[in-house]
């Protein structure tokens, strides 16, 4: 037999799925306690804090003898959507191509445990270079955290870029943007093929689910071939 914490986990991952998919829509009654007991073979413990743990993300909102339902989305809009790469660079015309440079599996560092506002625990560490119709597009680095999404370890992600696939796997409530410019220096130089002291754009994002921090993220454009747009209207 699974062990509870296991099955709380399984729990959790099935119903985020079927939010992610579409299959259950914003304002979807999920099925009752006592009918999830039953598909898991679990205790009402077990179920309870699979569902606490997605009301706290802000994915499911319990009313008061009605049920369970799936959050409706807040109504703000942000300054900056979250871009899939992949997507850009198709949408451009251009070929993409992925170079997964490294990866690391590693119990979080004192840097990690302050980029992702964690006290310990296991992360992924990448990084990788973005390429677009043969030359290089961008330069990214990102740490996901194993205890918000521990299915991260078993991902290629020389195969799937991994902005791409937490955009399609993994639901976030909320999200911060910093940008920064600075000059290049060796890494960018080599990675990026620019010229030394070329200007460069740095776009960092952390993304959160409830008060748990999903990933943190930097990615390095070449300050000539990109420019961040937004169309505002009041």
């Amino acid at each position: 037999m699974k062990p509870s914490s296991a099955i709380h986990a399984q729990i959790r991952r099935d119903i985020e799925a079927r939010i992610m998919s579409g299959e259950w829509a914003p304002g979807t009654r999920i099925p009752y306690e006592h009918q999830l007991m039953a598909s898991y073979g679990c205790s009402r413990m077990t179920v309870n804090r699979a569902l606490r743990a997605l009301i706290e993300a802000g994915l499911l909102e319990s009313r008061r003898r009605a049920g369970t339902f799936v959050s409706h989305p807040r109504i703000h809009r942000a300054a900056l959507e979250i871009p899939d790469i992949r997507d850009e660079i198709a949408a451009q015309g251009e070929a993409y191509r992925l170079d997964l440079d490294r990866r690391e599996l590693r119990a979080a560092s004192e840097e990690d445990k302050r980029l992702l506002q964690i006290e310990g625990g296991e992360v992924l560490a990448l990084e990788c270079r973005h390429h677009a119709g043969g030359r290089a597009y961008a330069l990214e680095r990102r740490l996901i955290n194993l205890s918000a999404v521990p299915e991260a370890a078993e991902i290629d992600f020389a195969a799937e870029p991994p902005g791409s696939w937490l955009l399609a796997h993994v639901p976030w409530t909320e999200a911060e943007h910093r940008i920064t410019a600075f000059n290049a220096g060796a890494k960018e130089l080599v990675a990026l093929g620019i010229s030394a002291g070329a200007a460069c754009m740095a776009l960092e994002r952390w993304t959160w689910r409830g008060a748990e921090r999903i990933t943190y993220a930097r990615q390095v454009y070449p300050g000539d071939r990109y420019a961040l747009v937004a169309h505002f209207r009041p």
